[in-house]
């Protein structure tokens, strides 16, 4: 029977729940934490992807997604809301009920775009500055705002890979 071949890590990614503590992956583990809301929203820190999925499956709020959103300031709401799959709509009728779990999906490309920010934010020096990048066209990502990218999968992985040449000084 054939064997399909490993898939490969994401830039700077090691295979799920391998990654050493005090790793890259959990310096991205915390930031992603961060931005959605600290402690005030999780009562641990996942560790490993095994234990980031498993968070992501038993139910994250839709108050992780009201913070992320209520916390950019260069992107826009509507902008975040696109980036993960969501309406603003939906968005607003759920900040009223930021207790209510979100789908494990929805939860999982939340999580997806606030690691990615906090990857922008290591490689550009804050906060701020890696909003600004994911708002603008990006050459080595065929003019491409990262934010838009950020709405599938592949996009996303796209935008990880330019991330990582990035923080090595490889720029095309």
């Amino acid at each position: 029977m054939p064997r399909w071949p490993a898939a490969p890590a994401l830039a700077g990614q090691e295979p799920a729940g391998s990654e050493p503590a005090g790793s890259e992956a959990d310096a991205l583990s915390r930031g992603a934490v961060a931005f959605m809301g600290g402690h005030k929203v999780f009562k641990a820190q996942p560790q490993t992807r095994s234990e980031i999925h498993g968070v992501l499956v038993s139910g994250v709020p839709y108050a992780v997604l009201v913070n992320l959103v209520a916390q950019t300031t260069a992107l826009s709401p509507q902008e975040v809301a696109d980036a993960v799959g969501i309406s603003t709509r939906t968005l607003r009728r759920h900040q009223d009920h930021p207790d209510k779990p979100m789908p494990p999906d929805l939860a999982s490309k939340t999580w997806q775009f606030a690691e990615t920010l906090a990857r922008a934010s290591q490689v550009f020096g804050n906060r701020e500055a890696a909003e600004r990048w994911m708002a603008k066209p990006a050459m080595a990502l065929d003019g491409a705002r990262p934010v838009d990218l950020m709405r599938t999968l592949q996009g996303a992985e796209l935008v990880a890979e330019l991330l990582g040449r990035l923080a090595l000084g490889v720029y095309t």
